[in-house]
Formats: structure tokens, C-alpha cells, sequence
């Protein structure tokens, strides 16, 4: 497996993806909840075997997701969640994609693309000095692709 990771280092490099349709939108979930954050990891990461957060128990999740350096988002269509992104602040004010995702059963509608440049739109507004993200083979066959599609571009590479 190979671990890919991008960075966007001015706002200006975005290469944004409007909605596909009325139908899309992406609203902040302001209301801290780290139910709702362990749902959408569930609901969106098992089809790409994310695990590493699968045995923390309800303290955990909450530690992780009551902290004011993150932040969730949650894409829906036509009312329903479809996917959603994290988005971590970090010490020296990059903002980390940390989670992103389009769950299973709206892959097909293409949202992706859409969804990241709203990820990268809001954390530019969170006043990032740079914006960045992993990913790896196992993730989505077009996840590397979209990442670059919107003008990320790979600083560093590493096998696992």
C-alpha cells in the first residue's frame, strides 16, 4: 500500500466543482455530537476499511470530536445524508482534510468532487496557511484523481 500526501498551499490553486445539481448542499453540524461524527466514519469509512477508529469507546469519540480544532461537515442530497468531511486545525495552521468521504449508495451521483472543493473552500476560510490531506490505494479508485483534479498536488509518498 502506498500513502499518498497533498497539499494546497494558496486558495487561489482550487480548481472547484460546482453542485451537480439543487439537490446537493453541505452544511456545518455546529452542534458538537460525537455520535455524529462515529456515524458518518461508520457510514462512509467501512467501504474503504476504516478501522482504525472501530474499537474506541464513546469517551474516546468524544474527546476526539468536542475539540474546537475540528470541525464536521455533512453533504447531503435531498435531505439525506450522502457524505461529509473533517476538517483538523493544526499547531502551525494548516488545516488537515482529516476525513472526507461520499457514502456507498451516492457514489454514482458524482459528489466528490463537489464535496472536496467545499472541504477546501471552508478550510481556507478557517484561515489555513496551507491545506492538506492523505489518502492511500485502498481508498477510492478516483480519490487521488479528484484530490489533484482540484489542485492539490503530492509532496511526499511513502509505502506502509
Amino acid at each position: 500500500m502506498t500513502i499518498y500526501y497533498l497539499e494546497m498551499t494558496q486558495p487561489a490553486s482550487l480548481q472547484a466543482k460546482p453542485a451537480p445539481s439543487i439537490d446537493a448542499q453541505v452544511i456545518e453540524c455546529q452542534q458538537r455530537q460525537f455520535e455524529l461524527n462515529r456515524f458518518f466514519y461508520q457510514y462512509v469509512g467501512a467501504a474503504w476499511q476504516w478501522f482504525d477508529k472501530a474499537s474506541w469507546s464513546d469517551q474516546q469519540w468524544r474527546d476526539y470530536a468536542h475539540r474546537d480544532q475540528l470541525r464536521l461537515f455533512m453533504l447531503l442530497w435531498q435531505g439525506t445524508p450522502a457524505g461529509y468531511f473533517e476538517l483538523e486545525k493544526q499547531a502551525d495552521g494548516s488545516v488537515q482534510i482529516a476525513y472526507f468521504g461520499v457514502a456507498p449508495d451516492f457514489l454514482d451521483r458524482k459528489l466528490g468532487g463537489y464535496l472536496l472543493s467545499q472541504a477546501i473552500e471552508q478550510a481556507w476560510q478557517w484561515q489555513a496557511t496551507r491545506v492538506w490531506v492523505h489518502t492511500c490505494d485502498l481508498d477510492h479508485p478516483h480519490a487521488l484523481k479528484n484530490y489533484q483534479a482540484r489542485g492539490m498536488v503530492i509532496y511526499r509518498t511513502e509505502p506502509d
